[in-house]
């Protein structure tokens, strides 16, 4: 169904503070502008856990987790072959990164840079395979002296808010 992104972050966002714990800071910069996309609610959350949980993992001595909302427009280095109204949903961290090789692989089903039996290597395929389904793409980065991240973009819906009023041009 058709709905809010900065709601559903919203909604998930009390669960959040308890999953990823005291000594991990969460910032969550929503755009001002409702972000309609259609998807369903439940997989959104899952898909906003999961990357809270990787963020977590990846600072096990404390750190920020920034959840950031959209919207990007046209041909962007985000969206380069792709041009469109897209819902951006990018979460980043301070945490240890990514090399070259484990962003190649990120998405994969089980792959996992965890200890054994710490992780199953489902949770960003998860994530792939709920962008994906809902039209979108979804990518991981490693900022030049910071902290990994990964980004989802979601199109916005034919005839919805967003797709008529507030457009802004990415500029990353």
């Amino acid at each position: 169904r058709v709905l809010d992104l900065n709601a559903v972050i919203t909604d998930v966002q009390p669960l959040l503070a308890r999953l990823i714990g005291e000594h991990i800071e969460l910032v969550v910069e929503r755009s001002a502008e409702p972000l309609t996309v259609r998807a369903d609610a439940t997989q959104l959350h899952q898909v906003i856990v999961n990357l809270a949980t990787n963020a977590r993992d990846a600072m096990p001595d404390g750190g920020r987790l920034t959840i950031e909302t959209g919207l990007v427009e046209g041909r962007s280095r985000m969206l380069p072959d792709d041009p469109g109204r897209y819902v951006l949903l990018a979460v980043r961290d301070t945490g240890v990164g990514m090399d070259a090789e484990t962003r190649r692989k990120v998405f994969h089903p089980f792959f996992t840079t965890k200890d054994v039996g710490r992780g199953t290597g489902l949770g960003l395929a998860t994530v792939y395979g709920i962008v994906e389904q809902s039209g979108g793409h979804v990518w991981a980065w490693q900022a030049p002296g910071g902290g990994p991240g990964i980004a989802a973009c979601l199109p916005v819906p034919p005839g919805s808010r967003g797709d008529a009023a507030g457009r802004r041009r990415s500029t990353r």
